[in-house]
């Protein structure tokens, strides 16, 4: 058994229940993906540790043989199973239960971790271009069959048909998701190494981070239609303009909108068409209980409003990520020759070459494929109401994946409406509390799974409580230091409320809150790592950040002064 660290296993404010065998594991709390309660439903096929067991043993990984999760007091939690602690997980009421099985031997484990070793580089060599042309045609052709089926016409036990279609879509691509993902993941870690051997001991996180960036990909895709459609509006000088002029939210616009021949043009034509492209995301994406732009035109319209606001460049704004990673680019290999040289660049232009990935498998599967299949399991509710068997098409959401089944089937065995209300206010007592950043227990071994560093660990470990009244330590994402008015943004709600160069704090940011970062001057965030949304995006934007600082958002409240390094990671509340 490998020595501990820490521990925790829970007390008072945060009570654990541990089953055989979990207490030895290290469980982190999910708040990159899922920082609030999570809905059963997501939880029981939705998440995105479902598939892991795949990557694992496709790519034969000596050091971990499945990711799993349990759900405490409401939060996600996962740990990694470790490929020689001959533990296999099994079903059980409160996460995952681990048996005995036979021990992956060291013999073996080293043959196993050979074979990664030769098999890896034709992944990261390769695939992009399977991304492109064989992966992302076959994920259009699943999305197409989603996207044209004709769910008014369906009847219930038609839309159970095709629940279960989305599903093993969902499981398709999530199988995609984690061959991409450790193909890509390698070869970042590659490049880390190499820039580390080349350019010496010290820290390069910051140029790393700088290298990760990219300017096509479909994220920028978005946000430039969204500055197209701004400069639309922009330009016109009656009916559409106006109402974009007089409305102080999305939702007013759109009323204003909806009152002129002109104004309903252009939300049939212009912002149903955003929707239809791009409207499959959420304010958290990894979650089914959260609206879709595609549902919803207001965020849309709202991001519309805030880029006039502000006056968004987007060529300005791309024109400014291609230079900083030129510039980052010839940093990499300034003063650096030889034999050394030769490896560095490649594994700059293998890394580079990956970049992209990053925000399409985002927009492909991580948004794409879950914001679908809420939108079966909305339709599924929408009948359910008619059936009178539930009184919200949200209610689905808080039913488990057989419990839905067998209701859509006539069961009466459970009171739904009894059950869905109870776990409403289970869900709602969720959000008082405040969720603890791991517990189980932290050993050196646990603490080297590669993921890790995605949630600020070993970090969030091994840092020391500040001492200094009103600092505040986390990871410089992007560096540059700025100085202003907090701004607390807990809930889409909040948005509209977020000024011009404000330094917005929240606990995580998802591909939804990109509206935000044209206009605000800094960035704190609870959760991530130096490759986590947050960090990506603020250095694409030039955007001082510090994440991973795990309870920014209790420590300052909106109004307060606060200074932001995004070099040293360290936040000072001023005033």
């Amino acid at each position: 058994m490998s020595t501990a660290i820490a521990t925790f296993f829970g007390d008072d404010e945060f009570p654990v229940t541990f089953e055989d065998g979990q207490r030895e594991l290290l469980w982190v709390h999910d708040d990159l993906h899922i920082p609030n309660p999570v809905s059963p439903m997501y939880a029981d096929i939705g998440g995105w540790w479902l598939k892991c067991d795949y990557m694992f043993r496709r790519f034969g990984t000596p050091f971990a043989s499945d990711w799993i999760s349990k759900v405490i007091n409401g939060y996600v939690y996962t740990a990694a199973i470790p490929a020689e602690t001959g533990l296999k997980a099994e079903a059980s009421e409160y996460g995952a239960r681990y048996t005995p099985r036979t021990p992956l031997d060291e013999k073996y484990a080293a043959e196993i971790g050979g074979y990664l070793g030769w098999t890896l580089p034709t992944y990261a060599e390769n695939f992009l271009g399977w991304w492109r042309d064989r992966l992302v045609p076959e994920i259009k052709r699943n999305f197409e069959r989603l996207d044209t089926y004709d769910y008014n016409a369906a009847e219930l036990v038609d839309l159970a048909i095709l629940l279960e279609d989305a599903i093993d879509i969902h499981d398709r691509h999530w199988s995609i998701h984690w061959v991409l993902n450790f193909s890509q993941f390698s070869s970042t870690l590659n490049l880390n190494t190499v820039i580390a051997e080349a350019k010496g001991e010290g820290d390069h996180s910051a140029l790393m981070g700088r290298l990760q960036s990219s300017t096509e990909n479909r994220n920028w895709d978005s946000i430039e239609e969204l500055w197209k459609i701004k400069e639309q509006v922009k330009k016109d000088s009656g009916a559409i303009a106006e109402a974009f002029t007089q409305g102080t939210t999305g939702a007013d616009v759109i009323k204003a909108l909806q009152t002129t021949p002109e104004g309903k043009d252009f939300l049939a034509t212009v912002i149903e068409g955003y929707q239809a492209e791009y409207g499959f995301k959420s304010m958290w994406a990894h979650e089914f209980s959260f609206r879709t732009w595609r549902e919803d035109p207001t965020p849309v319209v709202e991001a519309v409003r805030g880029y006039l606001e502000a006056d968004y460049d987007y060529p300005a704004e791309i024109a400014a990520v291609a230079k900083d990673l030129e510039a980052a680019k010839t940093e990499c290999l300034e003063g650096v020759t030889g034999e050394i040289r030769d490896r560095l660049e490649a594994a700059l232009n293998l890394s580079l070459r990956m970049n992209p990935l990053t925000p399409d498998h985002h927009f492909y599967i991580d948004q794409g494929t879950n914001a679908r299949v809420r939108l079966v399991l909305i339709a599924i509710g929408r009948k359910l109401v008619e059936d009178g068997k539930i009184g919200d098409p949200e209610d689905v959401m808080y039913l488990k994946y057989n419990e839905l089944r067998t209701l859509m089937a006539g069961s009466n065995s459970f009171d739904a409406e009894d059950l869905i209300g109870d776990r409403r206010d289970e869900r709602e007592a969720a959000y008082e509390l405040r969720p603890r950043d791991w517990v189980g227990t932290a050993t050196e071994e646990n603490l080297a799974f590669p993921y890790l560093s995605l949630w600020a660990f070993p970090e969030k470990v091994y840092r020391e409580p500040s001492t200094v009244e009103g600092e505040i330590h986390g990871l410089g994402a992007s560096t540059g230091v700025v100085e202003g008015k907090a701004r607390l943004v807990l809930s889409p709600e909040q948005f509209s409320q977020v000024e011009r160069d404000e330094i917005v704090v929240c606990r995580m940011t998802s591909p939804a809150w990109v509206v935000l970062f044209t206009k605000i001057a800094g960035l704190v965030t609870d959760a991530g790592g130096m490759a986590s949304h947050p960090a990506v995006v603020s250095r694409e934007f030039g955007i001082p950040a510090v994440v991973g600082t795990s309870d920014a958002t209790r420590q300052i409240k909106t109004g307060d002064r606060v200074r932001v390094n995004g070099a040293t990671g360290v936040v000072e509340v001023l005033s």
